[in-house]
């Protein structure tokens, strides 16, 4: 080539017009930051009385994914804990935002909902352990850096498969006539949560399951496994000792195995909408089975259905990133005097002892909410990349909000990330509102007004048509 087209050459790359035309090329980093605790025993999450673990079982991560497109840079942060307070994750966004330079609204943190991990939100009768909380917080936002400093060329998929086989609805309509109390001294509850297997006073399920699992791959440039993140709607397993991962955690381990990934290689497992299902097929009898099996199970399913859907995965390493986020103000649902009178009353006939059953426990979750604001800033936030969209919801979120996101978005697949950038209970519609049961009774763990779910479907919405 002449000189002087060797020159003209070189002035187009550099000029403002080709560089804008130039296709993004992608750039990943990923990192799976140990997050078990170093001192036992430990206060755990998810039941109505308090529990103490002495050890773990298997490890806790915070599997951290960092994405660059030249332009945006988005960290994706799942960590293997029940629930994470809104405190905790902007702490963790801020400290990590100063060592990586990522904008904290760019950062996706959410909780798998394991049952068996550290206590760092207070629900029911288990209190934050402080020191945790302040280790927790350090290690996300390390654990972010470290998926930062691993950035190289890289190339991503989305696809989705399905596996319907291990989501059931937990709320079930009973028969007429059958009693179903509440906490508060209500006889009307028209559904059940768990109303227990073979059960003959079940009639149907009161809301769907969603059998997608959506699927994110990343490969590096000469094209090994890289990371991955999915998304599936089940509440948890709860099958292993002690302080485990659940599924979340045999999932990433399966993925790996199956895609004969190198050791960097990093999975991590999203919670979808899954606040009305769970892993119990009430109609059936109990199969009998040994710890963690049946988590292994349900692991290598889902495994088996991404990778499944991976065969027809088609990977680019021109991959448009974008977030968007907003923040929307709504109503608590606070106890009445009546209720605070009444539920004191209870505690004072309780006094000096743990509390025992749903009466006692949700009279000391009603005497908390009187500290309660009127209301709260709920987080929003969507994130594109390539043609897919990853919603996030602060709540553990009923099945069919999920459905109705999905459908009407402009992105094609799209998938809903619950308990993400923050905790503030369930999210049922208000049709199951209206029908009750354990996810609408009034708690730390379910506080949000009746139409609130209405609120963040309009705001997520917005968001997705922002960024499409």
């Amino acid at each position: 080539m002449p000189r002087s087209l060797v020159i003209v050459a070189l002035l187009l790359i550099a000029s403002p017009a080709f560089a804008q035309s130039a296709k993004p090329a992608l750039r990943a980093g990923a990192f799976a930051q140990d997050v078990t605790p170093e001192k036992f025993p430990i206060s755990v999450n998810g039941g109505l009385a308090d529990r103490l673990a002495k050890s773990a079982n298997d490890p806790l991560h915070a599997r951290c994914l960092v994405l660059d497109d030249g332009k945006t840079k988005l960290a994706i942060v799942v960590v293997d804990s029940c629930m994470i307070p809104k405190e905790l994750m902007d702490a963790a966004k801020a400290i990590a935002e100063k060592k990586t330079g990522i904008p904290a609204g760019n950062m996706l943190i959410s909780a798998t909902h394991t049952h068996t991990a550290p206590t760092v939100g207070g629900v029911f009768q288990s209190d934050p352990d402080s020191g945790y909380i302040a280790f927790l917080t350090e290690k996300i936002a390390a654990g972010i850096e470290k998926a930062h400093g691993n950035l190289g060329p890289a190339k991503a998929a989305w696809v989705v498969g399905s596996e319907p086989n291990q989501v059931f609805n937990r709320r079930w309509k009973m028969k007429d006539g059958v009693l179903n109390p509440d906490p508060f001294g209500g006889t009307s509850d028209k559904a059940k949560t768990n109303p227990g297997r073979l059960s003959p006073d079940i009639v149907e399920p009161v809301g769907p399951t969603d059998p997608s699992v959506t699927v994110l791959s990343l490969r590096t440039a000469d094209d090994k496994p890289l990371a991955l993140f999915a998304n599936y709607s089940l509440h948890y397993v709860g099958d292993l000792p002690a302080l485990s991962a659940d599924y979340f955690g045999v999932f990433a381990e399966v993925i790996g195995q199956k895609l004969k990934a190198g050791p960097g290689f990093v999975a991590m497992m999203s919670n979808g909408t899954s606040g009305d299902v769970n892993n119990v097929n009430f109609k059936e009898a109990a199969a009998k089975t040994k710890p963690g099996e049946r988590c292994r199970l349900v692991a290598e399913a889902v495994a088996d259905a991404a990778m499944k859907a991976l065969e027809k995965a088609e990977y680019h390493s021109d991959v448009q990133l974008q977030s968007a986020g907003t923040i929307i103000e709504l109503p608590v649902r606070k106890p009445t005097p009546d209720e605070v009178k009444r539920a004191e009353g209870i505690l004072e006939k309780a006094k000096g002892r743990e509390l025992k059953g749903f009466e006692e426990v949700y009279a000391r979750e009603t005497a908390k909410l009187t500290a309660y604001p009127d209301t709260v800033k709920v987080p929003l936030q969507v994130f594109r990349v390539g043609d897919l969209a990853i919603a996030s919801i602060p709540c553990e979120v009923f099945t069919e909000i999920g459905l109705s996101l999905k459908k009407t978005s402009p992105f094609k697949p799209t998938c809903v990330v619950s308990l993400a950038n923050g905790y503030f209970g369930y999210l049922p519609t208000p049709a199951q509102h209206a029908l009750g049961g354990y996810e609408t009774w009034r708690a730390r763990s379910s506080f949000l007004g009746v139409k609130s779910s209405e609120e963040i479907e309009k705001g997520l919405g917005a968001l997705l048509k922002q960024l499409k």
